[in-house]
């Protein structure tokens, strides 16, 4: 299944999704094995240690310490993972409009981690990007 390349079709199609729940990051040990209590919806591996992304109500159950409580917005469009623009266009009017971002890519979407207290904002900059194509 190909995903969509077309910046303006990216844009008219996005079909921003707030997801229900509050999101952290924590980070633990490169080495240390990631607890099975533990759900996240992101794992990525550095060299410092391993950052999961998990809901806030895991991270204070397990004692974790965790950095930029956010919500998700998942851009339901099937976008290619080498179209070009779509996240910068995205990020650029969240910026301007004073919105912090964490984008990740995933197979089939684009996904946005911004603050808590912004998130409704952050839907009507995207809704309104997207009305705008």
């Amino acid at each position: 299944m190909t995903g969509e390349r077309d910046l303006d079709a990216l844009l008219r199609n996005m079909k921003p999704e707030l997801l229900d729940g509050i999101f952290v990051f924590c980070t633990v040990p490169a080495n240390e094995p990631i607890s099975k209590a533990l759900n996240p919806r992101l794992t990525f591996r550095e060299q410092e240690g391993t950052t999961l992304v998990i809901l806030r109500e895991e991270a204070e159950a397990s004692g974790l310490r965790y950095a930029f409580a956010s919500r998700l917005i998942t851009l339901t469009v099937h976008s290619a993972l080498d179209a070009l623009g779509f996240l910068a266009a995205i990020t650029a009017r969240l910026a301007e409009a004073g919105i912090s971002v964490n984008a990740v890519s995933a197979f089939h979407h684009d996904h946005l981690f911004v603050p808590a207290d912004r998130a409704d904002e952050a839907m009507a900059v995207l809704r309104a990007m997207s009305a705008a194509k």
